[in-house]
């Protein structure tokens, strides 16, 4: 974790995040513990047929709330600032159209659990490559340390080009758009979590979820993240 930087923010990132107040973003945000827009705790909802206490299970994804990472989180590259990207995210969302909504559903993704969608999604591919791209000089270079950290994890050349180029390895055609909901589980713990998250959330994934805003948030300095803006896509 680094210190604070400008705002107190440590990183910036780009989210995209469920519209306030839907079905899915209340029923998603007190399952995490956590609302990424007020920074407000709660005990995570407790579900019937988990393996594991809720607490441990959302651990992780708490600290970054109910979302979808669009550009992972960076540090501001020198001769810029948080008002200066600020502007450019609302002039961008200003110039893009909502994206057509995409259906949802529960699925694994390593050794956690997301909300991934249920089918091709080119547009929202597209549209998180755009961001990726327009959002770059915004973004300090990795740091030794950042590099080391990923490239631990075990990356293809390709996603070591993406890392190199873009700061992240899960980017351009590696990029799958989730909304996470779990940390890394053990194997024997997935069906079972993943039965009790479809029965919380079944009620709410019934409806596609609209592609209508991009999000500007940042990390304190305990590594938790808190919405700063949610700009809506109106062009």
């Amino acid at each position: 974790m680094t210190g604070a930087g400008e705002g107190g923010w440590a990183r910036l990132a780009l989210y995209y995040t469920l519209p306030p107040g839907s079905p899915l973003e209340r029923l998603g945000t007190a399952w995490l513990g956590r609302d990424l827009a007020t920074g407000l705790e709660n005990p995570p909802t407790k579900l019937g047929g988990l393996p594991r206490a809720a607490e441990e299970i959302t651990r992780g994804p708490r600290r970054y709330g109910l979302h979808a990472t669009l550009k992972n989180p960076f540090r501001l590259a020198p001769g810029t600032s948080l008002a200066a990207l600020a502007q450019s995210v609302a002039a961008f969302a200003a110039a893009r159209a909502t994206l057509p909504p995409v259906r949802l559903r529960v699925s694994a993704l390593g050794p956690f659990l997301a909300l991934v969608p249920e089918g091709p999604a080119p547009e929202l591919d597209a549209f998180a490559a755009e961001v990726v791209r327009t959002f770059e000089p915004f973004r300090a270079p990795l740091t030794e340390a950042d590099r080391a950290r990923r490239q631990a994890a075990g990356l293809s050349v390709r996603q070591q080009e993406l890392l190199e180029r873009w700061g992240y390895p899960f980017v351009m055609e590696e990029f799958r758009f989730h909304i996470t909901l779990s940390g890394r589980l053990a194997p024997e713990d997935m069906p079972a979590t993943r039965a009790a998250l479809e029965a919380h959330l079944s009620p709410a994934l019934a409806e596609a979820v609209p592609i209508n805003a991009l999000s500007l948030c940042g990390e304190d300095g305990e590594g938790r993240f808190h919405m700063l803006t949610r700009f809506p896509l109106t062009g």
